[in-house]
């Protein structure tokens, strides 16, 4: 599988949530090297602190597939996870999960705290992490510091 590839196009997403004030995280679900679900961050679209970029991924491809398992495919997030979301990617089953930047706020594969440091009774799953991490940290590094110079006055 191309890593990279799949981490673009969830770069992709992420700059599309960038572009309406989200915070800028993408992801690309994956199943047989074909693309069956993106999307973005849409908290502050739905109003809703449940729609991140990975959960809103999940529930479209298990919508379109008409079955919650989703053994066989592969998440692509351009963040580390928290702990909501890995905790879904374990409930969905998915079979591996890549992202790019580390969450030192609520990562939690590690970087805040560590889900996976125990194997699952149930279900686990690999994890790659690192994938265009440059990419996907000065993405959020640049909506951030955007984000304070607006509420400072200064654009």
């Amino acid at each position: 599988m191309n890593h990279f590839f799949y981490m673009n196009e969830a770069l992709k997403e992420a700059e599309i949530a960038f572009e309406k004030g989200e915070v800028p995280v993408g992801a690309v679900l994956v199943c047989d090297e074909k693309i069956i679900a993106v999307s973005h961050n849409c908290v502050e679209e739905k109003r809703d602190a449940s729609c991140h970029a990975e959960m809103e991924v999940l529930r479209k491809a298990s919508k379109e597939w008409g079955n919650w398992r989703l053994q066989h495919c592969t998440l692509y997030c351009t963040l580390e996870p928290c702990a909501m979301c890995a905790g879904a990617m374990t409930l969905f089953r998915i079979e591996r999960l890549v992202y790019g930047a580390s969450d030192h706020r609520h990562g939690a594969l590690g970087s805040w705290i560590d889900l996976f440091k125990e194997p699952h009774p149930i279900h686990s799953f690999d994890i790659v992490g690192g994938i265009l991490e440059e990419k996907s940290s000065y993405l959020l590094t640049s909506f951030f510091q955007k984000r304070r110079k607006f509420h400072a006055g200064i654009i």
